[in-house]
């Protein structure tokens, strides 16, 4: 079950796999994928099974399947760090990708953007259109609405007793929105949301509002 909800006449629809679809733009914004970071556990003798570095890959596919965006946008953290075996299937994703793919450039993202651009993929430090800005790090830009990820936001569900669960969640204010990281094996950090924020938290089936 997705969420959908209007920001100055424009409808986003917030997805389970953790992504949002821009319907004016056609637009897949996906965040904090952190690809070749579970080669780099293995790497370090982390007991992470091999299948794990082809499930951002599928869950992408999945993600793109179900919109048919136009565009495919990361917002920063496409990779976790250098160069590593899962640029080659990133490689592969991209030559079977209809859609034009742009990196917004995170903190993360030190690979050089020409290789990017050698496989087709634009990488730019922001994207500005209709009064929207999409940025890696969350930004407060007067006349704007901020798209962005970074923080990996989660929120704390409180049950009956003293049971809590933690989910990742779309954490939205009044001037932005804080999309939850995309990639497995990320880490998530809990936010403490005011009374006018508004959370939509994840389950793998279901994006509801808390």
């Amino acid at each position: 079950m997705t969420q959908q909800i209007e920001i100055n006449n424009h409808t986003f629809i917030l997805h389970p796999l953790s992504v949002v679809f821009w319907k004016q733009k056609s637009m897949l914004i996906i965040s904090d994928v952190h690809l070749g970071k579970v080669s780099h556990f293995r790497k370090f003798g982390a007991a992470v099974p091999q299948k794990a570095i082809q499930m951002n890959f599928d869950l992408m596919t999945e993600a793109v399947r179900r919109f048919s965006p136009k565009t495919i946008c990361f917002l920063g953290d496409l990779f976790h760090s250098s160069i590593n075996n899962e640029w080659h299937l990133f490689e592969t994703w991209i030559a079977e990708q209809d859609a034009d793919v742009v990196l917004v450039e995170g903190n993360h993202d030190i690979i050089s953007p020409l290789r990017y651009e050698k496989i087709g993929v634009s990488v730019v430090p922001e994207i500005q259109a209709d009064g929207f800005l999409l940025t890696h790090h969350p930004e407060e830009r007067e006349g704007f609405f901020n798209f962005s990820g970074h923080v990996h936001p989660a929120v704390r569900l409180r049950g009956a007793g003293r049971q809590t669960l933690r989910l990742p969640c779309f954490y939205k204010s009044n001037t932005q929105m804080i999309v939850p990281a995309f990639g497995q094996f990320t880490g998530h950090f809990t936010i403490s949301p005011k009374k006018s924020d508004k959370i939509f938290a994840v389950t793998k089936e279901a994006v509801f509002e808390v």
